[in-house]
């Protein structure tokens, strides 16, 4: 049970902040630090106040009741004029008002006179008390009647301030009695919780301000943190977010990479049949033409021979172009150089020779400078976009259109012909270029239908000026 208490208690402080920790925290320990003070000046300045008022009480009755004693060392009881006027002074005037009670001790604990005549000759055991004030101290208690000749100021039911005063010898400053008098003490305790009402009060009242004080500083510490911890978290949150792209590119990039290798062998096998179902095959029948009896034969004519020669000159003119025909779709014009409209105009204007078609061409005034990669990718993308509009379209509705966004490049190839499957017809020319397009950081998109068809690439570029 207590167990799962301070569980719960554990889980509700660490998700407190640091500020109100401390307030917490820093609030009970200044509390205890603010009851000890307080319960030690309280303790002092009763202390105080109580030996003050008894020095200066016990100095008054000194003054009045000393004159009226005899010689306290030669005499061991008092006689009865000096009890009568002990009992005509204590009876009247300011002190009679004050004092309650009076008694006169001897060294050994004898009463030699008291206002209660009934405790006069009485001998008790001296207290600690008694004994201090024999010893030269004032000796002050308040409201605390505990000895056994207290009976009559008990049963007054006030607060009384009692109060054990040595009396000296004039000439040789020796003790030779001590008075034991009991003073009335509304106005003291009235002085007295007031001097500790106002002592608590400005204990509490500076604890109160240094706690004000050091809360204030650390809630301005505490709230510099949290802004400091919320903006590296949002940094490590970008970070995050940083490093899981790049892994991702990098994964996109291996992939890319594989791929990119398998279809360049496949490029490279298209190559080899295409040289060697077209070029190879004219070279061969025009060399075995060569070997023809028409050219061999003495007998033949000229005529014959002639046209033998023409038909072997016309096999490998055949030759020779399919030959150009597959260097031209291999070799790039020098593009590098070119900005990015005259790459497109270029690679619109090829194919319009090429097939004898028109495509439309829609260029916005300004286009963002891109590096050489970028351009190669986008006249490889024109020039096989443009080649499927002309296969899969028939060349119906060609068009190019290149325009600038929200920092993103897009270059649009669409027709309006019947469309195709792309998950069938997306051969080596369109998954190359979707290929090459990713590895720079761009998005291919193929869209397609019976309403015709849009191939799409979006690359990232800087805003230009």
């Amino acid at each position: 049970m207590f167990g799962r208490y301070f569980k719960r208690l554990a889980r509700v402080w660490s998700g407190l902040s640091l500020a109100w920790q401390f307030v917490i925290a820093g609030g009970i320990g200044l509390l205890a630090v603010m009851l000890v003070v307080g319960l030690w000046v309280t303790s002092q300045i009763r202390d105080g106040v109580l030996h003050n008022s008894a020095a200066t009480t016990a100095l008054y009755v000194d003054s009045v009741i000393a004159p009226l004693l005899p010689d306290m060392r030669k005499s061991q009881e008092l006689d009865d004029t000096v009890k009568r006027a002990l009992d005509e002074t204590l009876g009247q005037g300011a002190l009679g008002k004050r004092l309650v009670s009076f008694k006169l001790w001897r060294r050994d604990g004898t009463i030699l006179y008291s206002k209660d005549a009934s405790l006069i000759g009485m001998h008790i055991k001296p207290n600690a008390n008694l004994i201090a004030a024999f010893a030269g101290d004032i000796m002050v208690k308040y409201n605390r009647l505990e000895d056994e000749e207290d009976d009559k100021e008990r049963s007054m039911g006030v607060p009384l301030l009692e109060i054990y005063n040595p009396v000296r010898e004039p000439w040789s400053g020796e003790v030779v009695a001590v008075t034991e008098f009991y003073e009335l003490s509304g106005d003291f305790e009235e002085s007295l919780h007031s001097a500790l009402l106002w002592t608590w009060l400005v204990v509490a009242a500076a604890t109160a301000a240094a706690l004000a004080l050091l809360s204030g500083i650390v809630f301005r510490g505490s709230r510099t943190i949290v802004t400091q911890q919320a903006a590296l978290e949002a940094k490590v949150a970008e970070l995050q977010a940083a490093l899981a792209q790049n892994s991702s590119l990098r994964q996109r990039v291996q992939r890319a990479s594989r791929r990119a290798t398998a279809i360049n062998e496949r490029y490279l096998r298209r190559i080899g049949a295409d040289l060697h179902d077209g070029p190879a095959q004219l070279v061969a029948l025009a060399a075995l033409r060569m070997d023809s009896p028409v050219l061999v034969d003495p007998t033949t004519s000229s005529a014959l021979r002639e046209a033998e020669i023409a038909g072997i000159h016309k096999t490998l003119g055949e030759a020779m172009r399919e030959i150009r025909g597959i260097c031209n779709g291999l070799v790039l014009p020098q593009i590098e150089t070119q900005a990015i409209a005259d790459i497109l105009r270029l690679a619109v204007a090829e194919h319009e020779r090429r097939t004898s078609t028109k495509v439309l061409l829609t260029l916005p005034e300004r286009l963002p400078e891109l590096g050489t990669s970028e351009k190669i990718s986008i006249y490889r993308f024109v020039q096989e976009g443009l080649n499927n509009a002309f296969r899969h379209g028939k060349g119906k509705g060609q068009q190019v259109r290149a325009t600038t966004k929200g920092g993103k490049f897009l270059v649009e190839v669409l027709d309006t012909g019947p469309g195709f499957d792309p998950a069938r017809s997306e051969g080596l020319g369109l998954a190359g270029l979707r290929e090459r397009i990713e590895s720079i950081g761009g998005q291919f998109e193929t869209l397609t239908g019976p309403g015709g068809t849009r191939l799409v690439i979006t690359l990232s570029v800087e805003e230009q000026p």
